[in-house]
């Protein structure tokens, strides 16, 4: 998803031009938002009972039948809805005549998006994600195929949510034949008996609701409030800028995904010291990698936003810098809320959501009349750094430690020391496309050599990471560590690779700011 991403966004910027761009990037927003109301209760829902383990007859097909039907009946009052605003002047008079078209496309896309969503959390529901991952590419590559195409010769934003729609039915299409497989969609006409829990599961979906619907704003605000104040090529070139910053979520997101309904059975078995210790491991790994990753975008900022979208996003490289800090803090908040998700119990959850959301739309609503994009980015850029904090403490209210071997201060301290020769060697290169193909592979080994050398990873944690793929790597990574085990079972080894890890991690500091002096006397 992330290479198709990356090669199909410049293009759809190249072909609509930055105005329509951030208009399509807007309806995105708007759509986004009213999907809250219409999926996120069911499709949050549907993965979580599914994979608890009760003991009740029939307990799945219950779950399954209980919300397909609800799934329609949002739906259809969801696309209704939408059709009656543009059909009597609603959306024109709140967003403009001009955009009114768009909203009977969104019409059809609500449908059709609800389906699509509903068949794979469902799948995700019975632990069948080498189903429901692969129709997340298949949703790409669909969108993809059709929009490129329609923008390239001329139809535009309307081209581009054509491609949204075909996708959505084609993944809807195979998802709702996958679960059938799995479980018979004839489930969807048997009643439930009296016992089964439809006030918990409707409760579930009502805070779910409120939960996604604060986390949609951090993400979305920024957009519909910079369309109100700003004219859309700058609506454009922020977008533009807030693809580049969400490239560092990749990982977080595919641990979002499947920690709420991996933790939900772990919940269930009161297994509280498995889930601190899955928490705190996943925060220290989360951090460490998106760090590499957001020090690396920082250093190449400037070559990279040029390059990837063209001379016209130019704009969007400050922007990019201010949204970075917080994009890492939305991070790491991320694989927390999931777990968090999983005990079911929400409330605070919402709350530390609701404050950071609360601190966005305040700062957002100040700064974007006067700065701009540039207000929009350091406001969104605060409200996504409190995410983390604000979740920390969620967390131990609902009953795990997330820092508990997160190593904080290591990984800050293995942050800013890596910064110093990724960002001299930067400078030092001569060409742009050099500076691409040097830094980030340079830069990752720069950056584990100082994790090593400070502790914030231990020598043998990259081939336990490693073992638990499939052979051949598995296997091999996975004897490399029971030997590094071996080896460095005694402190004296122990403090040996620490000294040879501090010289090597000092040479490479040296060697950085060597570079950037050498780079400056030219």
């Amino acid at each position: 998803m992330l290479i198709i991403t990356t090669l199909s966004t410049p293009l759809l910027y190249r072909f609509l031009g930055a105005s329509a761009f951030g208009e399509y990037a807007f309806l995105l927003s708007v759509f986004a938002i009213y999907m809250i109301f219409v999926s996120s209760g069911i499709t949050d829902g549907v993965r979580k009972f599914l994979a608890e383990d009760r003991a009740a007859a029939n307990w799945s097909e219950h779950v399954v039948g209980f919300y397909f039907r609800l799934a329609v009946v949002l739906a259809v009052v969801g696309a209704l809805l939408l059709v009656g605003a543009a059909q009597f002047g609603i959306v024109g008079l709140t967003f403009g005549d001009e955009l009114t078209i768009y909203f009977y496309a969104l019409a059809a896309l609500v449908i059709t998006a609800q389906f699509r969503d509903y068949a794979r959390k469902t799948l995700m529901g019975f632990g069948l994600e080498r189903y429901s991952e692969p129709l997340k590419v298949l949703d790409k590559v669909g969108f993809v195929v059709v929009a490129i195409p329609l923008v390239y010769v001329g139809y535009g934003v309307m081209g581009a949510l054509a491609g949204h729609l075909f996708a959505s039915i084609l993944v809807a299409a195979v998802g709702l034949v996958l679960v059938h497989r799995r479980i018979s969609l004839s489930c969807v006409f048997s009643r439930p008996t009296a016992r089964f829990p439809r006030k918990q599961m409707l409760t579930f979906n009502s805070m779910s609701i409120v939960l996604v619907f604060l986390l949609m704003s951090l993400y979305h605000i920024d957009i519909v409030m910079l369309q109100r104040f700003a004219e859309s090529s700058a609506v454009g070139n922020y977008r533009a800028a807030l693809t580049l910053a969400e490239f560092l979520w990749f990982v977080p997101l595919a641990l979002q995904t499947v920690y709420v309904h991996s933790t939900s059975e772990l919940w269930s078995n009161n297994r509280y010291r498995k889930i601190t210790d899955l928490a705190s491991r996943t925060t220290r790994y989360t951090f460490l990698l998106t760090a590499v990753m957001a020090v690396g975008l920082a250093a190449l900022a400037d070559v990279a936003v040029p390059i990837y979208f063209g001379a016209e996003a130019e704009p969007a490289i400050t922007p990019l810098l201010l949204l970075l800090p917080g994009a890492l803090g939305f991070a790491l908040a991320r694989p927390i809320l999931a777990v968090s998700q999983g005990n079911g119990t929400l409330r605070y959850p919402i709350a530390a959501t609701g404050a950071a959301a609360a601190i966005n739309v305040a700062l957002n609503a100040v700064l974007i009349p006067r700065y701009g994009m540039h207000g929009a980015a350091v406001a969104t850029s605060v409200g996504y750094g409190t995410m983390f904090a604000f979740h920390c403490w969620s967390a131990r209210l609902v009953g795990f430690d997330p820092l508990a071997d997160a190593r904080f201060g290591r990984v800050i301290l293995t942050t800013l020391l890596a910064a110093v020769p990724i960002v001299a060697l930067t400078t030092a290169l001569p060409g742009p496309w050099l500076a691409l193909a040097v830094v980030p592979p340079v830069g990752f080994v720069i950056f584990l050599a100082f994790a090593l050398l400070v502790g914030a990873l231990d020598p043998t944690e990259p081939f336990e990471i490693l073992a638990a793929f499939p052979d051949p790597i598995g296997s091999r990574a996975d004897s490399i560590h029971s030997r590094l085990e071996a080896r460095l079972s005694g402190d004296t080894t122990r403090n040996w690779l620490q000294i040879l890890l501090f010289v090597g991690g000092l040479s490479l500091l040296v060697s950085g700011l060597a570079l950037g002096l050498l780079d400056a006397s030219f």
